[in-house]
């Protein structure tokens, strides 16, 4: 993790901004320094975010505060960030952060859908900067900003009639059918998720529950390599929003490990049925290539999705993770 101070500089500058921009497309700026940071890439941080910087907008203005009293009206409204946000800052500025986490994760989780899944993402990132480090004020806020974010775009999926599923999570992933209409944005094309198969449902013990995720982090990484084409970058989803799941999971109680998997589950196979493509391809990467220059490569590139999906398969750690990182750089427009 980063010592050099520039993640918590890098935040600072971000917190003056909103979470989304054009009233519905997400800042990634939080989430790919904190990437940058974790994979000793702290010098690029502001140079990076230099770039990104045109992508921003002003931090939006409140409606009326947050309370204990008030809160499940404003849940769900996506005009009510700044409040939530605020709401947040003063409940970890009070309580210590992984005790306002844990009363909140289980409110939150069943709406991780709101916002193409970036809030829970943003929520993932910040936690793993605060485990790996000091509880520095900027990362404490940046920790208030995720979990406002996903208060104000929480978004629950309708009833899903269940299907067959199969024992393991990348033949589970090939079960999940597509949508009938795969056109518009994705709060459209979540609304037309029905069925999803059934898989790892039964899972109660703890351990086994993150055992669990981790495999399907792995099998949706894997997946993109020869999937990704289907879209480019929404199909980046699939694997980093159950790792932001995982990457939460040693703040929270061993309780709630169980019922992040079937979320996470339900995240994934939902951006698989939306995005995924008619046909799979066959894809061989064209060279072998060290996890540290695949990731050096995703920041050259600077595609804020390339650079989060080669951080969650550096996570995964095996070839055809690396591979699907690689997909994600021949596929996607670089930043400039």
């Amino acid at each position: 993790m980063d010592t050099t101070g520039a993640l918590d500089e890098a935040l600072q500058r971000l917190h003056t901004s909103g979470p989304e921009r054009h009233g519905r497309l997400t800042n990634h700026a939080p989430m790919a320094v904190e990437a940058l940071a974790a994979r000793g890439q702290a010098r690029s941080v502001h140079r990076w975010l230099d770039l990104y910087a045109r992508k921003l907008e002003e931090f939006p203005s409140g409606v009326e505060p947050v309370t204990a009293a008030n809160w499940r009206p404003a849940l769900g409204d996506p005009r009510r960030a700044a409040d939530w946000i605020g709401y947040f800052e003063r409940e970890i500025a009070e309580r210590p952060w992984r005790d306002v986490l844990t009363q909140w994760w289980p409110r939150l989780l069943p709406g991780m859908y709101g916002g193409s899944t970036h809030p829970v993402i943003r929520v993932g990132h910040a936690v793993r900067a605060l485990l790996a480090g000091q509880d520095t004020a900027p990362r404490l806020t940046e920790l208030a900003h995720g979990l406002g974010y996903w208060a104000a775009r929480h978004h629950r999926v309708g009833d899903l009639a269940p299907l067959t599923g199969a024992p393991g999570a990348a033949a589970a992933l090939d079960a999940v059918p597509p949508i009938d209409a795969r056109d518009g944005g994705f709060p459209v094309r979540l609304g037309r998720v029905r069925a999803l198969p059934v898989w790892a449902a039964s899972v109660t013990d703890p351990d086994e529950a993150r055992r669990r995720l981790a495999e399907l982090v792995r099998a949706a990484t894997h997946r993109y390599a020869t999937h990704g084409h289907g879209e480019e970058t929404m199909l980046v989803h699939a694997a980093t929003a159950p790792n932001a799941v995982l990457r939460a999971l040693p703040a929270l109680p061993r309780a709630l490990w169980a019922p992040s998997l079937r979320a996470a589950w339900t995240a994934s196979a939902a951006v698989t049925a939306m995005y995924a493509p008619d046909a799979p391809v066959v894809y061989t990467p064209p060279e072998t290539v060290t996890p540290e220059e695949v990731f050096k490569r995703a920041l050259a590139h600077g595609d804020e999705h390339v650079i989060k999906l080669t951080d969650t398969a550096l996570d995964v750690g095996d070839e055809p993770a690396l591979a699907a990182a690689l997909r994600a750089i021949e596929l996607s427009e670089p930043l400039r």
